[in-house]
């Protein structure tokens, strides 16, 4: 039952006849996971919150940076440094004291994916790599749960449900993942902040119909927005049976892109600047593209990824290198080609990568 304050609470829900009492109490009794509270997460949680969804769980293992903020509002400047699922559970208790947050300050992974998302009803993805949203299609897919995803790119976004009623799944859509490094993330390529809150609020919009039965659910479908030309498009695909044979969470779904190589040391901006005084500094090499370089840069030498492997003789002389990148994927990709090459040499990279000095600055 709805106490008083509640009936306050969410008297404008209330009042929408296709809702009602009935809807609201829907609500209350539902448990959602959403994984990530980044730029997806963050509205996704805010507006399923609001809306009365009675547990709410947040997966998260990244802390708050401030190059988060132009996107993920549901954090502050005071935020910084802190884990970003204790961070949003904290604010959205806030926002709404009748519900109940529980964090999972973790990274989902083959070992504990089942076990989190087997207590709660429906996922909404929110994850900005591959290897999670085929690691959480999979167990979606195992539990029966359904899945409502979005992504981001740049100006576009994507929003679909998976996995309802035996509907569609992810591999459906996109049967197998793109190689290592073929489609690159929003920290390399950018993203608009208002995007990720048109789509993250569509994913909420979706969970609500989920959850009270309201409306036509979007399985089966894509929706498409493009933000540059304000148009939304609507496509099809259809079921593949091969995507449900799936008996149990694969060995390997890769690294997402916040894991680093193992074997390589970061080290921060304020770091890189002490060593780089030191008598002997080591070699700074920045392996973005010459256009990036030439935008911003913290000097060292220019030799993007593709070209990398060539520059293998001038390192010889040079036995401590730092890499550096946009965000640190392609550094480690990097460091991936030298280390066999000069088992004898110290790599090490930048933590997060060029996006993060530019917020010192």
């Amino acid at each position: 039952m709805l106490s008083p304050a509640e009936q306050n609470h969410y008297l404008r829900q209330l009042t929408l006849p296709e809702l009602g009492t009935t809807g609201q109490q829907r609500l209350k009794d539902a448990r959602v996971l959403v994984i990530g509270a980044g730029g997806l997460g963050s509205p996704a949680l805010t507006y399923l919150a609001a809306a009365g969804v009675g547990t709410l769980g947040v997966v998260d293992f990244d802390q708050v940076e401030i190059s988060n903020l132009h996107r993920q509002v549901l954090f502050t400047v005071q935020d910084v440094g802190r884990n970003k699922a204790e961070a949003a559970a904290e604010r959205l208790k806030t926002l709404n004291p009748h519900i109940q947050i529980l964090t999972h300050p973790e990274g989902l992974k083959k070992e504990n994916a089942l076990s989190i998302i087997r207590e709660y009803q429906i996922v909404v993805d929110g994850s900005d790599n591959f290897p999670t949203r085929y690691l959480v299609n999979d167990a979606c897919v195992l539990l029966d749960k359904p899945l409502v995803f979005g992504s981001i790119y740049k100006f576009e976004g994507q929003v679909s449900v998976f996995n309802y009623q035996n509907g569609p799944t992810y591999r459906c859509l996109y049967p197998t993942p793109p190689g290592e490094g073929e489609v690159p993330n929003c920290a390399e390529t950018g993203v608009i902040g208002v995007l990720p809150g048109i789509i993250g609020s569509l994913q909420a919009m979706e969970t609500v119909k989920l959850i009270t039965g309201l409306g036509e659910v979007l399985s089966g479908s894509i929706l498409v927005y493009d933000a540059l030309r304000t148009s939304f498009q609507k496509y099809q695909f259809a079921s593949r049976p091969e995507s449900r044979n799936i008996t149990d969470l694969q060995n390997d779904y890769g690294e997402t892109c916040a894991i680093p190589t193992a074997g390589l040391e970061e080290i921060d901006y304020e770091e890189l600047e002490l060593v780089m005084q030191e008598l002997v500094p080591p070699l700074l090499v920045d392996v973005r593209e010459p256009h990036e370089y030439l935008q911003f840069n913290l000097g060292g030498v220019n030799w993007p990824l593709s070209t990398i492997e060539q520059h293998i003789p001038e390192l010889l002389a040079r036995t401590s290198v730092v890499l550096c990148c946009q965000s640190g994927v392609r550094s480690r990709k990097a460091y991936e080609i030298l280390a066999p090459a000069l088992p004898n040499h110290t790599f090490r990279q930048l933590k997060g990568g060029i996006a993060t000095v530019r917020d010192w600055n």
